[in-house]
């Protein structure tokens, strides 16, 4: 089976086709976060079927809860793998500043979140790495280590010098 399209994704579905799913078995085609800016790729779900993924040229990204095939019985849908990440959450302005200025300059990708989002504060949440971590904890910013399963996946930021 060959996926070009994705059919849409199990949170933005009106409150009718979510009953209409709710009966269905799903299958789970389990990715890690990087693997969700791939338009082609070969992936297997939770069950043992191989499927291809072939994205149109400008497709987005995938998303948790994408909803790859639906058949009469089941439904393939993915699953992001949780993510080892830093979530640092700076005191003042100056403080944040000073962090991401010293981050972006390892060219560190990074994801901002307000504090309307799950992690109830503003912070920056960046891919864990034991440098950055000991960076955080000589200059005394408050971070946590978390596994967590992001709503896009980090990229790369288009630059130049």
């Amino acid at each position: 089976m060959i996926i070009e399209k994705i059919l849409g994704n199990l949170r933005d579905l009106p409150e009718a086709d979510t009953a209409a799913f709710a009966g269905l078995h799903k299958e789970r085609v389990m990715l890690p976060s990087a693997e969700l800016v791939k338009r082609i790729q070969r992936v297997t779900t939770d069950h043992g079927k191989e499927i291809g993924i072939r994205l149109p040229s400008g497709s987005g990204d995938l998303r948790d809860g994408d909803i790859l095939h639906v058949a009469e019985t089941s439904m393939i849908v993915v699953s992001v793998l949780p993510t080892d990440v830093l979530v640092v959450a700076p005191r003042t302005i100056h403080e944040m500043g000073v962090v991401a200025h010293s981050l972006g300059n390892r060219h560190l990708q990074a994801q901002f979140f307000d504090a309307s989002s799950e992690y109830g504060a503003e912070v920056m949440v960046c891919a864990y790495d034991h440098t950055v971590e000991d960076y955080l904890r000589h200059v005394g910013v408050p971070y946590d280590r978390q596994e967590r399963v992001l709503p896009v996946p980090f990229r790369h930021a288009e630059h130049s010098h």
